[in-house]
């Protein structure tokens, strides 16, 4: 009982050590009260004036693509923006909704059965809140680490399928026609226009189209200006006026946005019970939203790290996206990230510290609380919202991008296409996870595919590859093991040695782990079956050159004992390596090889291990 409470107790602090390595800091901005002057203070409110006028137009139209009232997009660029810099490391970046989350989110709902697709009051709270607490655990357990293994290629692939999701979707608005069940998928929502030509309108093309053509030189020419504020102001103006009786009023069916009022801001939990009757539905949304809100805050981060030279910690900053999703979840808000277009806008507005999140948050919440009380929105005509929603949607093509991705290599052209006609064909929650994992797999193919090659001394002292036709009958083998021995490599390369066993001549191998890597339970139980199999035929295993985190790994599970099994007092048949001199670790493997053979004279073959890129 005490071994077992001994253990625990050493688990437990291994657990609590691996947790402070993550150096999450529960509020990072009590640091920076201390100096803060009344300069940085006007340097913040000009920066967050200029992301207000931003933030909020934004907010309304990821609303609109998500398929939900403007009120959803608004609060999240209200609270997300005000809560994330209290936690963050990065303190310029702007947290707040994002096209990609909020698109996912549309996609689910659309894919959704009527019981959570009436429902949105209900399920985006709750879906937001559980994926600002995985964001949250994923910070402590240090998960923003994974993020390496997601190519660029996947993203680029996602970001194109959403882009091209986006206009499918939002072009039937500008043309007017509304209140059509489009599904979820590109070719369902292009079926749905093209089923219901008879109902386009002129006046909302006119208002989208002059909306687009006034966006594009705003953003290209003037970028310092509010181009979504602007745009909803100026054509709001001009679709009141094409309302009047003296200019016709031809525009008065043309479809508005719905104004909210005090009663939609009341704070409400989200409602918890029912996650256990959805759970199968709700699962894959909430990873989805968490792991893409994660790595838009990652990108961001590094981003601004590299313009501003302040030090990473992105676990840190996963925390904060966790917490700005939990206090939005407690309002009716979309999903919140760092936003690209946000973020960047604030730095070059000259922001000098977090608190000019803080102050674009305030600046926001008084905003929300005049439209709550004078009816403005419902001024602006939903084809103006939709056709900036599908121009933001156009910009998201890279063409250079597109271009690397799918001339690089084979692989990475494969995961662009591969994820582009997922985000096209499936919800795109579960597309990007497409996407994920074919990239991985082939970076796990390319990993776990070594070879051993044998190499030997000519005449002159000198190491040269032998050739096939050439095999020698070695008493002693020296394999090199190098990179990689995780799940994916450690099979092929138990079979591959245990092919070199097989050597009638051979009496001693020798291991030599100087280089290995990344051990895990399959590669230890790989091994364990290779030191079994070598006595089976006769043959002796040694290992020289392991690292004290592969004699640690070795010896807690036992393979260790397996290892030293039948070896004589004051002899061993493991060597660790020596910093000061790397090879003696393999001179005493010889020395204990030339012991157990008995003699100090025989051959020598030597192994090493190479990379071969599939075909």
């Amino acid at each position: 009982m005490g071994h077992l409470v001994h253990k625990l107790r050493n688990y437990g602090r291994g657990l609590t050590h691996y947790v402070r390595q993550g150096m999450i800091d529960p509020l990072p901005i009590r640091h920076y009260f201390k100096g803060y002057t009344l300069s940085k203070g006007g340097r913040d409110m000009k920066a967050a004036m200029d992301v207000a006028l931003v933030g909020l137009p934004q907010g309304m139209a990821f609303a609109a693509m998500a398929g939900l009232d403007s009120i959803y997009g608004i609060m999240a660029a209200t609270v997300g923006t005000f809560i994330a810099p209290l936690f963050t490391r990065c303190s310029l970046t702007v947290s707040g909704p994002s096209n990609a989350t909020a698109f996912m989110l549309a996609s689910f709902f659309l894919a959704s059965d009527p019981s959570i697709h009436d429902h949105p009051e209900i399920f985006v709270p709750l879906i937001v809140f559980l994926a600002g607490l995985i964001c949250v655990i994923g910070a402590f357990v240090k998960a923003t680490e994974m993020l390496q293994f997601v190519s660029r290629s996947v993203l680029v692939g996602y970001v194109t399928g959403a882009a091209t999701l986006i206009i499918a979707s939002q072009l039937r608005y500008v043309m007017g026609i509304h209140d059509v069940d489009a599904g979820s998928t590109f070719f369902s929502m292009s079926s749905a226009i093209l089923d219901h030509l008879d109902r386009i309108q002129w006046q909302p093309i006119v208002l989208g189209t002059l909306s687009f053509l006034m966006f594009i030189p705003l953003k290209k020419y003037f970028k310092f200006l509010p181009a979504f504020a602007i745009i909803l102001v100026v054509m709001s103006i001009l679709n009141w006026l094409l309302c009047m009786p003296w200019t016709g009023a031809a525009f008065t069916d043309v479809r508005m946005l719905r104004d909210f009022t005090m009663s939609d801001l009341v704070l409400t939990p989200p409602d918890i019970t029912q996650v256990g009757a959805h759970f199968a539905e709700l699962f894959p949304i909430v990873i989805g939203i968490a792991f893409l809100s994660t790595l838009e805050q990652t990108v961001m981060s590094k981003t601004l790290s590299a313009k501003t030279g302040e030090p990473l910690n992105l676990n840190q900053d996963t925390f904060a996206v966790g917490m700005a999703n939990i206090g939005s979840s407690l309002t009716t808000s979309l999903p919140c990230s760092a936003s690209l277009t946000r973020s960047v806008l604030n730095y070059n507005s000259g922001a000098a510290t977090r608190f000019s999140g803080v102050f674009c948050g305030l600046l926001c919440l008084g905003i929300v609380f005049i439209l709550a009380n004078v009816p403005l929105i419902s001024c602006i005509p939903h084809s103006v919202l939709a056709a900036l929603v599908l121009a933001n949607a156009v910009s998201l093509f890279d063409l250079k991008l597109l271009r690397i991705c799918f001339r690089s290599t084979p692989g990475d052209a494969t995961v662009l296409i591969i994820t582009f006609c997922a985000s096209l064909l499936l919800p795109l929650h579960v597309a990007i996870f497409v996407g994920v994992i074919i990239s991985v797999s082939l970076f796990l193919r390319k990993a776990a595919r070594p070879e051993l090659v044998e190499y030997t001394f000519d005449d002159e002292g000198t190491l040269l590859k032998l050739p096939d036709k050439e095999k020698r009958l070695p008493q002693i083998s020296i394999v090199h093991v190098e990179g990689d021995l995780f799940f994916g490599a450690s099979d092929l390369f138990r079979k591959q040695v245990s092919r070199i066993a097989e050597d009638p001549a051979l009496a001693v191998i020798i291991l030599r782990m100087r280089n290995a890597r990344n051990l895990d339970a399959t590669s230890v139980c790989s091994l364990e079956e290779l030191i079994k199999f070598t006595r089976e035929k006769g043959r002796h295993l040694i290992i020289s050159g392991a690292s004290r985190e592969v004699f640690r790994i070795l010896r807690k599970s036992g393979v260790l004992e397996v290892l030293q099994e039948g070896c004589p007092k004051g002899q061993s048949n493991i060597f660790l390596i020596e910093p000061k001199n790397p090879n003696m670790s393999t001179r005493k493997a010889l020395l204990r090889a030339q012991t157990l053979l008995g003699t100090r004279n025989a051959d020598i073959s030597i192994y090493t291990t190479k990379t071969v890129e599939p075909a």
